[in-house]
């Protein structure tokens, strides 16, 4: 898959989702950490934001088994721990 600064939301969110499992269980992340660095510099900040929520509602809900939210970086991004 192709990300484009026009890729939707959903389609973002299951990507990430997808790239998760490359997370070994124990090991900390952050969303921007599931996309190529160019990837993720392609994504409107403002759909970084949002993409952001969406990624920390999934944790709190549907995915509580696969991950949990520790916290945030100095620059204000969700810090996850793969379960």
């Amino acid at each position: 898959m192709i990300i484009t600064a026009n890729t939707d939301l959903q389609t973002l969110l299951t990507y990430a989702l997808t790239y998760l499992t490359d997370v070994e269980t124990d090991e900390t992340f952050i969303v921007k950490d599931l996309f190529r660095g160019f990837e993720w510099h392609r994504i409107f900040v403002g759909n970084r934001t949002k993409l952001g929520s969406m990624f920390f509602t999934y944790a709190q809900n549907q995915g509580a088994h696969l991950m949990t939210p520790l916290g945030k970086t100095p620059q204000n991004q969700q810090i996850y721990k793969k379960l």
